[in-house]
């Protein structure tokens, strides 16, 4: 018995190694995440980038690895996303899998580490304008204090990497031939020419790869996802799309204004605008406030349809505008999205008018359109034409207006315009509404004139 009950604990303290053991195994296990930058550099993929991060920092991640495939994009994001970068605890190693062109560059040189594919690139970092020139000397001094920056402190030594060839990355007054960028050229560093200057800690051919020169090849690589939300916000708040969009939306509501009640069009342009509204808000740029003064804008021109005045009218027009400034990115590109869409809406109002004839059914509402004339059945006053013909004599003298009695019927009557006495004979001659013109009858031998 006394064996039997020894064997028991025996078994019981097997059983809970073998439990135990898992999972400690399974604790022990280092998380790595995982997270793209692929296409564009934008405001909409900082909120992405925020998501993966906080969610490394919660898991307790060993490390965050930034899959890189873009051509760059706009300078103000980039700088956010490399403030995002320095400000985490957690290891960051940029992987060159493709490219990393211009605002790319920026993004990685602020990684603790650089790893590139053997084809991979990275450089070419000149600040251009929406219309592919040169941003201006300011912008252009600025960047290039921003990537110098960048450079001295990226990377795992303390002094960081040699400025120079962020600087060549910007402007292309370096000579840098050894790397096909003399004067007059910027510089884009292949994965050997990134790793000779020390612009990278190593060439490797993917990600499994990677993960065994940083030792951590055992541990849980976790796959940051965007949600269709933040593909959708990145879509919309894509500085070429938004004037697309608004300007979508106002083509919309002007065709309603033609069309008789609410259709497809007025459809189509109330849901662009709340595309707009919802891929700022998902990015951040616009909150609840927004939304809220874009509201009371439209009420306040639905209630200017039943409210005469226009000064209701004028400031929710005013407080749309409003709104649709402050929730964009960027003031100065909201103000000309907003100026490109109120151009395409008069343009669209032009044709509507000149080439297909259309009203505006809303202002029917506004406009009063009937007309009192006879052919509606509207008189103002009786027209006396049983009265021509009819003789009277004048009570009053007529100058040329006076006053006739005609079978004991006073009337107010005018003259031809010559001047007749009280008291003499006249003759109705014409009756046009309340106006009665009169003759006077002369007697001559007895017969009358």
């Amino acid at each position: 018995m006394r064996r039997t009950k020894v064997f028991s604990w025996l078994f019981l303290m097997m059983m809970s190694l073998v439990l135990v053991f898992p999972s400690v195994t399974a604790f022990a296990k280092s998380t790595v995440y995982e997270i793209s930058i692929h296409n564009e550099v934008e405001k909409g993929l900082l909120q992405y980038l925020k998501r993966g991060f906080a969610e490394a920092k919660q898991q307790n991640a060993e490390a965050i690895i930034l899959n890189m495939h873009t051509p760059g994009g706009f300078v103000n994001a980039a700088t956010d996303i490399g403030k995002l970068i320095d400000e985490t605890d957690i290891p960051v190693i940029a992987f060159i899998n493709s490219n990393a062109i211009s605002a790319g560059a920026y993004i990685a040189l602020h990684a603790d580490q650089i790893y590139m594919t053997p084809g991979a690139t990275m450089g070419a970092a000149a600040v251009i304008d929406a219309s592919g020139n040169t941003a201006g000397e300011k912008a252009e001094s600025a960047w290039l204090a921003q990537m110098t920056a960048a450079a001295k402190n990226s990377g795992p030594n303390p002094e960081g990497r040699n400025p120079k060839f962020a600087q060549s990355m910007v402007i292309d007054t370096i000579d840098l031939s050894e790397f096909r960028a003399p004067v007059g050229k910027l510089l884009t560093l292949t994965a050997d020419d990134a790793l000779k200057v020390g612009y990278s800690e190593g060439t490797v051919a993917s990600m499994s790869e990677l993960l065994q020169v940083l030792k951590l090849e055992n541990s849980e690589v976790v796959s940051v996802e965007q949600t269709f939300s933040e593909k959708l916000a990145r879509f919309i708040t894509n500085p070429i799309i938004v004037p697309i969009l608004l300007s979508i939306a106002s083509i919309g509501l002007v065709v309603e204004l033609y069309s008789p009640g609410f259709g497809v069009p007025g459809t189509m342009g109330l849901a662009s605008l709340g595309m707009f509204f919802f891929g700022h808000m998902v990015a951040g740029f616009a909150g609840y406030e927004t939304l809220i003064v874009f509201a009371i804008g439209l009420i306040l021109i639905i209630a200017e349809l039943f409210v005469p005045g226009g000064i209701i009218g004028i400031i929710g027009g005013a407080l749309i505008i409003g709104s649709l400034l402050f929730a964009g990115e960027s003031f100065v590109h909201m103000a000309y999205s907003i100026l490109i869409a109120m151009i395409i809406a008069g343009l669209g109002m032009v044709i509507l008018m000149k080439f297909f004839g259309k009203k505006l059914h809303l202002f029917n509402r506004l406009v009063l359109k009937d007309a009192t004339t006879t052919e509606e059945g509207y008189v103002s006053n009786t027209n006396r034409v049983e009265l021509i013909g009819k003789q009277g004599t004048s009570i009053t003298p007529l100058r040329p207006s006076g006053t006739i009695v005609i079978h004991n019927e006073r009337l107010d009557v005018v003259t031809e315009g010559s001047y007749v006495d009280a008291s003499k004979t006249v003759e109705v001659v014409k009756v046009e509404g309340s106006r009665i013109v009169v003759r006077e009858i002369k007697e001559k031998g007895g017969e009358a004139l």
